[in-house]
């Protein structure tokens, strides 16, 4: 890999309808496409990794944290875990959000040498349902040294594994690839879509018309789904600070995606109740 091969990807294990609401919060501009039948992937129109801040100013954040806030916003707002995968010039690797549950993630530098536990591609196997013999035995393979596999080489082994789910990115996105390839590729992909920031009005349209097509319904409303949402709230506020005062702009991105779940939460409820009473 070279210094222009910097490249991320999110991998939703969902459709895009799915996931399309959930990433209009992110407030980024992307290109969401499909990823076989179960999965869905999100392509960064722009490189916010090069600098902290929406007019790229500031310190360069690595693009393992801001693709690791993204995935973690988007998973604690939904019932589907995340994959990001993300490589640069020194190091490649990725991270597994679901839902309210610790991420989970692995490296390794750019000639394959593995940096990571061991721990993690077991978590990895159980949390996306993998074959715990067969599936964990070849993630484990990745894990040892291997002067035949570069960091790309071994990404591309691990998305191998994840054909057996359903898995199939598009031909073009894959790792290795640099970011302006990756968009160029994503948008000429049949039933491609852009997302991107349209205010809070529109956020919270998309965001009941998905809550009211989906499956969901037994958890919008009643105690259970006041609890969750204060939590929400109650998470969002701190790690939205914590991001601000560190310029981190994955992780303020999954502190705002808190707090809007959290405050749609309740709204929704609220207006439901509403309706009902008239």
């Amino acid at each position: 890999m070279n210094a222009t091969s910097t490249g991320a990807l999110l991998l939703c294990r969902a459709d895009p309808e799915t996931v399309r609401p959930l990433a209009h919060l992110l407030r980024e501009q992307m290109l969401l496409t499909r990823a076989g039948e179960e999965w869905s992937v999100l392509v960064p129109e722009g490189k916010p990794w090069r600098g902290a801040g929406p007019s790229g100013g500031g310190d360069p954040e690595p693009v393992d944290r801001v693709l690791g806030g993204w995935a973690t916003a988007l998973a604690v707002g939904s019932s589907w875990p995340v994959l990001a995968l993300w490589w640069d010039a020194d190091r490649a690797g990725y991270t597994l959000a679901a839902g309210f549950r610790r991420p989970v993630g692995y490296i390794w530098l750019a000639d394959g040498t593995p940096v990571g536990e061991d721990e993690a591609m077991r978590t990895f196997a159980a949390r996306l349902g993998l074959d715990p013999v067969l599936d964990l035995q070849e993630l484990e393979a990745l894990t040892r040294p291997d002067p035949e596999s570069d960091a790309e080489a071994r990404l591309r082994g691990l998305l191998a594994v994840l054909t057996r789910t359903g898995l199939t990115l598009p031909t073009g996105l894959g790792p290795g690839e640099s970011a302006d390839r990756l968009r160029s590729v994503a948008a000429v992909q049949r039933g491609v879509e852009r997302v991107e920031w349209a205010g809070w009005r529109d956020a919270v349209r998309v965001e009941l018309d998905a809550v009211e097509s989906s499956g969901l319904g037994p958890w919008v409303r009643g105690p259970r789904a006041r609890a969750i949402a204060a939590a929400q709230l109650a998470a969002g506020l701190p790690l939205l600070l914590w991001g601000a005062r560190r310029r981190s702009g994955g992780w303020a991105a999954a502190g705002a995606v808190l707090l809007a779940q959290g405050a749609l939460g309740l709204a929704y409820h609220r207006a439901r109740a509403a309706t009902e009473s008239r």
